[in-house]
């Protein structure tokens, strides 16, 4: 018998195999870890010291890792900044970095810990994975030499990289990815030359993987949905929150929603810098999530997902976000208006002085339209529209288009757009739309004391954003979120 031969079982038993392994769902777990963090320093720490700190990290890791295991999770995703934090310098970070290759050599450092030299991290998350049979994708820093052939090589003769791995349930390593779009203080990382889109096929759906500040850009984000086709988006983050419109937890399930994907954010955790907000998010919108500004506790989720949510039944269709309303008459009383900040964001907005009314509002070319009905006007809450068409951000600018009808904290006008949390006023119905430029547009809904509004609400296939049922709690925000990408 030739060798090709004696091969064509094996290949075929691997195949049927494969495909029997296939399902149409999978369990998926996040873990929000509240991260023991080094003591600040300008200098860098011996080694030993570096990795008895994101020792102690792993260890909380790991346990997260087993239980969800136990419960049957066929993977989790751990944090960015999970493992060492976020206190450094240049300089101070580098004993906590190894150096990640490339996937493509087939590594289990489980097995083989020293085949591209010390890697004890590498190592232990591998171990964690295959001890576990559990998919597993942590956050961590990797270093690459360079030298003076490289034009760009820092003078310190080394790249360093804000980077996500994940290692398949036998421990190899299947995907390792450079964060591009670094937070402003991430100055101890560099950009890698080019964005990477990185994939990876499962027996349960196609993944792709990217990092916190990254989810706001056409790169990797948008490219992965659009171009890659992935099926789920593993998200690490360190999302520190920011209402009214960027909760972790309000904009990653509007994005989720918005770009008809599963959504797997792990948040860190910690209340000092308004970090919390973890979820499991579907094209339908959350499965599961936690919000906890409460408490200093790390927090785990599960929950069952369709592998292929694009062959889900209730999978969402696509949505023209500006038909419906640039096919109506403007309504009365647009000029009525008033400016306030978000942030830095100066918004066109405009009092709803009325129990129910029909109101527009303008800024450059974006109209939002809304219907309302409230179910009682309280004189000591008000409620405004809100339109903002322009850049964003002060050192990286981006472009968004928002409609929003959001609750000020307080009955002086010039309060509107500031934070708020509680609520007393619920609405019998709303519909909110308006005359997007962009095909991306993340719809969000956020209740009194941060809380989604799974299943209340619906995107209708014109654009309008609309309750189903009046809402069952009092509201903060709905917002129609666009990003146009094109005028960054």
């Amino acid at each position: 018998m030739l060798p090709s031969q004696a091969l064509l079982p094996a290949v075929v038993f691997a195949l049927t195999a494969l495909q029997a392994l296939a399902s149409d769902t999978f369990t998926a777990a996040v873990y929000e870890h509240a991260v023991i963090l080094p003591q600040p320093s300008e200098e860098p720490v011996p080694a030993s010291d570096a990795l008895a700190l994101m020792n102690k990290n792993m260890d909380v890791l790991e346990g997260a890792i087993k239980e969800a295991a136990q419960q049957g999770a066929h993977i989790i995703v751990t944090p960015e900044d999970g493992i060492y934090g976020w206190r450094f310098t240049r300089e101070s970070i580098y004993p906590y970095l190894e150096d990640i290759p490339d996937p493509v050599v087939n590594w289990i450092p489980c097995t083989d810990p020293s085949r591209f030299g010390p890697a004890p991290v590498q190592e232990r998350l591998s171990c964690m994975a295959r001890n576990n049979s559990i998919y597993v994708v942590a956050n961590m820093g990797d270093k690459k030499p360079c030298d003076s052939s490289d034009p760009n090589c820092p003078g310190d003769g080394h790249y360093h990289y804000n980077t996500d791995v994940v290692f398949d349930a036998q421990g190899r390593l299947v995907a390792r990815y450079h964060k591009y779009n670094l937070f402003r203080g991430e100055t101890q990382f560099n950009y890698p030359k080019e964005p990477e889109a990185v994939t990876f096929e499962t027996p349960f759906g196609k993944f792709g993987i990217f990092t916190c500040f990254d989810i706001l850009f056409y790169e990797p984000a948008v490219v992965l949905v659009s171009k890659m086709q992935v099926d789920t988006v593993l998200f690490p983050t360190a999302w520190m929150n920011v209402l009214p419109f960027l909760t972790a937890i309000e904009f990653h399930s509007a994005w989720a929603m918005g770009m008809r994907v599963n959504l797997l954010s792990a948040n860190t955790h910690s209340t000092s810098k308004a970090m919390t907000g973890s979820g499991l998010f579907t094209p339908e919108g959350p499965a599961a999530y936690h919000y906890d500004s409460a408490t200093e506790e790390g927090h785990l989720l599960l929950a069952e997902l369709s592998a292929h949510p694009c062959l889900s039944p209730t999978y969402p269709p696509a949505t023209n976000w500006s038909l419906y309303a640039t096919s109506i008459k403007k309504f009365p009383g647009e000029n009525d208006t008033f400016s306030g900040a978000v942030r830095k964001d100066i918004f066109t907005f405009r009092e709803l002085r009325h129990k129910d009314g029909n109101y527009t509002v303008c800024q450059g070319d974006l109209c939002c339209h809304l219907v309302y009905q409230m179910s009682n006007k309280r004189r000591d809450e008000v409620y405004v529209l809100g339109a903002f068409d322009g850049l964003h951000g002060s050192v990286i600018k981006y472009h968004w288009q928002i409609c929003s009808l959001l609750k000020c904290p307080s009955t002086n006008l010039s309060t509107c757009g500031q934070p708020v949390e509680t609520a007393q006023t619920k609405f019998e119905m709303f519909s909110l739309s308006g005359t997007f430029g962009t095909s991306y547009v993340f719809p969000e809904v956020l209740y009194s004391g941060v809380q989604l509004a799974p299943g209340e609400f619906e995107v209708l296939h014109d654009g309008r954003l609309k309750s189903k049922h009046g809402t069952s709690k009092p509201l903060i925000t709905v917002t129609l979120f666009g990003r146009l990408y094109e005028k960054d």
